[in-house]
């Protein structure tokens, strides 16, 4: 069954850090997500004046973080000692457990910076293990050369093709997320097979596309929230599709967000506050 789109969340300007310029689609409003996926935002900009001043030190508990760099370089630093260059065709997946204090501060004072950030809830019953950081670049995620001349980076999850599978850096997470960065030339078709227990959503970042059955256009910088089903279809227009594809376990979970922490109930989210005001995400 090929899954329809079922709704769109337009990508919102706003700015986030100490003040980059980005667009929020998921998370725009606390209530507008697909379980377990809490934010994505997309930032591009050739202003360095829209993403000098980057992301100091913040914190984070409950939730993975994944940034993925199209074009840039930014360094991530955290609390625990990581530290990472986030470079084009990059990807730094973070887990934020029980507290993190990082920062992401771009290397570059002029050209594009351009990609993804995209948070991912933890179950309750990981919200408080020990955080972790993987940085992943561009060389380990691999890239598939379709027949029709697509291409398909296999970011998390798995990539089934003719009996073939191809696994992505990101394996073991209980929410099973695929993450999928496809480029079609133009006026190409792309299925693909999503499990009909994951929630599904696409992001078209570049190009034009329609998806479903029948095909409806998906309007760009926009999450392309997927209807029932267990297949993906799409169809690039007349100047080709870039887009992200990004499914994952729902959780069916009580979210209480404050900011950067996402738990489970108020009385957690105050020992958060409680627990990073008294530096006890330092010391734990």
């Amino acid at each position: 069954m090929i899954r329809n789109i079922q709704t769109v969340i337009p990508g919102v300007a706003t700015s986030d850090g100490a003040g980059v310029k980005l667009r929020r689609s998921l998370g725009g409003q606390q209530q507008v997500r697909l379980d377990p996926f809490l934010m994505l935002d997309e930032f591009s900009s050739n202003d360095p004046n829209d993403y000098v001043a980057g992301f100091p030190a913040h914190p984070h508990r409950g939730f993975e973080t994944v940034t993925y760099m199209l074009e840039g370089h930014m360094l991530h630093e955290d609390h625990l000692g990581n530290q990472g260059h986030l470079k084009t065709g990059g990807v730094q997946w973070m887990t934020a457990g029980r507290g993190i204090i990082h920062s992401e501060m771009p290397q570059q004072v002029s050209g594009l910076m351009r990609g993804f950030q995209l948070w991912i809830n933890l179950p309750a019953v990981e919200k408080m293990k020990p955080a972790g950081y993987k940085d992943i670049q561009v060389e380990d995620i691999p890239k598939l050369s379709l027949a029709n001349g697509s291409s398909v980076k296999v970011i998390a999850g798995s990539y089934k093709e003719e009996g073939n599978e191809v696994q992505g850096p990101i394996q073991g997470i209980t929410t099973s997320p695929l993450f999928l960065d496809v480029h079609l030339p133009p006026n190409t078709e792309f299925e693909y097979h999503i499990p009909k227990e994951l929630n599904a959503f696409v992001y078209v970042y570049e190009g034009d596309l329609e998806v479903g059955g029948p095909m409806r256009p998906a309007p760009k910088q926009a999450a392309i929230v997927l209807g029932d089903g267990d297949r993906l279809k799409a169809k690039s227009g007349e100047s080709g599709a870039q887009f992200i594809v990004l499914a994952a376990l729902p959780l069916h979970e009580p979210i209480v967000q404050y900011g950067p922490f996402v738990m489970n109930t108020r009385a957690e989210i105050e020992q958060a506050i409680s627990d990073y005001q008294n530096n006890r995400f330092v010391v734990a």
